[in-house]
């Protein structure tokens, strides 16, 4: 077996010594990785400029050089541009979150009124061939793994289903031996019969098979970047696919022109340089708006979360001010975007910011694999795998709901029309 295709899903409490080794030669030694920009076969490239684009103006950016009056001058600006909007992520920005946050709310309301999307996440197996040092999925940890079957699967929808959800966001770990394309396309079919809206989370794939997934049923396509800096991603990602950081770029790109209805984005806020990420993943949407302006596209703010077997997982610099921070600078710089905020975030976080720039929560959320059903009975589920972090809102969808609509707010389970 290639070694660089040699996974170990561990159910010992101790690693096999050929795996510690290969663990230990990943961490410590660079020359035993691949290249991170280097394509693997099989991986479909496509002719974009996106890419340059984005790294080159993240490379330039020196947050540092923005001043007080920067910042005035952005938020007087009709239209935020992108110089504006470097200022308004800056440290300059800091003192005036408070003018941020009431123009960030102008924008919201003028573009979605007082709407808040609700949906849910579904994880159906955390089988993972990745080694990614952050995640509690990755290959090396030792944790239970489990893969639904199509019963299992019909059974959790079923469940979800009944609490009046209408959106699902189908997520997997990223391997193709134990979650190929076509199971999650089986379950995508299986998804339409109880929901509206689904989207999926899974390892970028090919345009033909986005295009596969459309037509199973799949709207929209959500992938993380992690991190732009593609030098800091090489030594967060050490094995694997997903080390393949110009392929990852490229994922929402391939689903549109797969024919996708809308492509979400995002980087996980703490791993780097969170402004300069942050910079990233905006003119990320900027650029594929321009080019594909018929898309509907999101922005997600996740930040690290601690994860089974490591709880000093955690983000680098990004406390709730400078989340907020960051929230109102996207929607001042893309008021016609989504903002997605997940159960990462504390109850009065996400409560204060559905108020101010996000459009889009989830609630009855795991990210246990096969324990919807207990948890929504209040009961310790038994044969399920570990989820991939802790979440920090356990709200079920009838509490969001309540408290949305208390908060003056308009819960929004699904608005398209199927004919």
């Amino acid at each position: 077996m290639n070694e660089e295709n040699q996974v170990y899903f561990i159910d010992s409490d101790e690693l096999p010594k050929e795996a510690l080794e290969r663990k230990h030669r990943l961490e410590q030694d660079p020359s035993s990785r691949t290249d991170h920009m280097a394509y693997l076969p099989g991986m479909e490239v496509i002719e974009s400029d996106i890419k340059d684009k984005v790294v080159e103006a993240m490379k330039s950016f020196d947050y540092h050089k923005y001043t007080e009056e920067d910042v005035k001058k952005a938020l007087a600006s009709e239209v935020c541009s992108i110089e504006n909007f470097k200022a308004l992520l800056s440290p300059a920005a800091a003192p005036f979150l408070e003018e941020m946050a009431r123009k960030a709310e102008e924008e919201t309301k003028a573009h979605f009124g007082n709407t808040v999307y609700i949906f849910t996440p579904i994880y159906i197996a955390n089988y993972c061939q990745n080694y990614c040092v952050y995640c509690g999925f990755n290959c090396y940890n030792n944790i239970n793994r489990k893969k639904l079957t199509m019963e299992e699967i019909e059974k959790e929808m079923q469940v979800i289903a009944e609490t009046g959800m209408e959106e699902i966001l189908l997520l997997t770990g990223e391997s193709r031996k134990y979650s190929d394309v076509q199971y999650i396309g089986e379950a995508v079919k299986i998804a339409r019969k109880y929901f509206r809206n689904i989207g999926v989370e899974i390892y970028p794939v090919n345009t033909d098979e986005y295009e596969y997934l459309h037509k199973c049923g799949v709207d929209y396509v959500t992938v993380f970047q992690e991190t732009y800096n593609s030098d800091k991603y090489e030594t967060l990602h050490l094995l694997g696919h997903k080390r393949v950081w110009p392929y990852r770029f490229d994922a929402q790109e391939r689903a549109l022109m797969a024919g996708m209805r809308g492509a979400g984005f995002s980087a996980l806020l703490g791993l780097d340089d969170f402004r300069k990420d942050a910079l990233a993943s905006a003119l990320h949407v900027y650029y594929i708006n321009r080019k594909y302006p018929h898309a509907e596209l999101s922005l997600s703010c996740p930040r690290l979360r601690p994860i089974v077997n490591n709880e000093k997982i955690n983000p680098r610099d990004v406390g709730e001010k400078e989340l907020c921070q960051v929230l109102c600078a996207y929607r001042i710089f893309l008021p016609y975007v989504g903002i997605t905020v997940s159960s990462r975030e504390s109850l009065t976080f996400r409560n204060g910011i559905t108020k101010i720039c996000a459009t889009k929560v989830s609630a009855g959320v795991s990210t246990g694999i096969g324990d919807h059903e207990a948890k929504y009975e209040g009961e310790t589920a038994e044969n399920v795998g570990d989820e991939q972090f802790e979440i920090n809102d356990n709200r079920s969808f009838r509490r969001m709901y309540d408290d949305m609509e208390k908060g003056g707010l308009q819960p929004v389970l699904n608005d398209y029309l199927y004919v």
